[in-house]
């Protein structure tokens, strides 16, 4: 495919309950062995897209660590490659990223330097697969100038997402960005595809006028003066920067069809792969409905849940609805229910925590 991609990793959430004070969104661990950065990741290598920059930011160590061997998803050829762009202090900026029209401004410099025709640009913290060639088809048939891809709405809380309204040939008439009881039958998904000189265009006038927010800054302002069409994506997405939505997810894992659409079916999603041994499950493990990552060792009962690598289950505990990262230690005799651990936590033997389903807890 003819593009150059770019994903935004750099950011945090508040609605996060803390789980991103180690790490950003796009880092956070996903299905027992994945990492949300890893779908809009091989989407672009499974689309051909030879040549993906990925801008980190906050609290960037995790991030950074997971693609430091870009092989994993086939980049690293003589031509193309994985680029990681962090905010770089110059003596024309001493700014740290300050919004994502921003942080593409700040790397202006990479994208005039590469000879592809478009750029893809896409949200780190998305889970879903989409083949960009589709979407590169219908933004040359319908004469767009920018296409944004969208999701049919749903119940999704239109304070959280851009909330879009639509012609009948598909062009973005109203945009409403995060207002509490906007209307509009489609939601931004942040994947956009675009024409690279157009893109530089568009920058650059955000740089004159100090626009921050891509969304603000280009697709709202500029709803007449550009042709902006909805790609209208099918299948599953879930954004997941707040720690409901996040703990949603991995429960949707839980489902074999999704599972099997994910990391089976050609082509699937790709991840870095530690080397650790398969699960464990002693004589007195009962687990259903779950998934446990490599390392893991259970010898209590395991329900509904997600175990993420070198997870440790005592006797006699029970877990159910929970998600648990790496390294989670949890002693004999332990309740835990509609839960996330956070890594490396330890739970005391005889602890019993019992969260609400619709408002996740998060330990610690």
């Amino acid at each position: 495919m003819k593009a150059v991609g770019i994903i935004l990793a750099g950011g945090g959430s508040a609605l996060m309950k803390g789980l991103v004070d180690i790490r950003a969104v796009a880092a956070m661990p996903v299905a027992g062995a994945y990492r949300a950065v890893d779908f809009a990741l091989s989407n672009m290598a499974n689309s051909k897209i030879n040549t993906v920059a990925v801008l980190t930011q906050y609290s960037s160590r995790s991030l950074n660590e997971h693609l430091s061997a870009p092989s994993w998803w086939g980049f690293g050829r003589k031509q193309g490659g994985l680029f990681l762009l962090n905010p770089t202090i110059t003596p024309e900026s001493t700014n740290w990223f300050r919004g994502t029209a921003d942080a593409l401004v700040q790397n202006l410099d990479f994208i005039k330097e590469r000879h592809e025709p478009y750029v893809v640009i896409a949200s780190g913290d998305g889970v879903y697969k989409l083949d960009f060639d589709d979407v590169m088809a219908k933004h040359i048939e319908s004469g767009a100038q920018i296409t944004v891809v969208c999701k049919e709405r749903g119940d999704a809380d239109s304070s959280r997402f851009g909330v879009v309204e639509t012609d009948a040939e598909g062009r973005i008439t109203a945009w409403h960005e995060k207002e509490e009881g906007a209307e509009g039958k489609y939601i931004n998904c942040g994947i956009y595809l675009i024409r690279r000189l157009r893109l530089i265009r568009l920058l650059e006038e955000c740089k004159r006028l100090d626009e921050t927010d891509f969304v603000r800054g280009v697709l709202q302002k500029n709803l007449e003066s550009e042709r902006i069409n909805a790609y209208v994506m099918d299948g599953y997405w879930k954004n997941i920067a707040s720690a409901q939505s996040y703990f949603e997810c991995n429960m949707d894992m839980l489902s074999p069809e999704l599972r099997k659409k994910f990391f089976y079916e050609y082509p699937s999603i790709s991840t870095k792969v530690d080397d650790f041994p398969p699960a464990k499950f002693n004589d007195n493990a009962q687990v259903r409905n779950s998934l446990a990552a490599g390392g893991t060792i259970v010898n209590g009962t395991v329900e509904n849940s997600v175990l993420f690598k070198k997870v440790y289950i005592g006797d006699g505990s029970v877990v159910r609805n929970c998600v648990l990262l790496n390294d989670v230690y949890v002693g004999n005799g332990v309740t835990l229910e509609n839960c996330i651990v956070e890594k490396k936590v330890k739970i005391e033997d005889g602890t019993t925590v019992i969260g609400d389903p619709n408002d996740v807890t998060v330990l610690p």
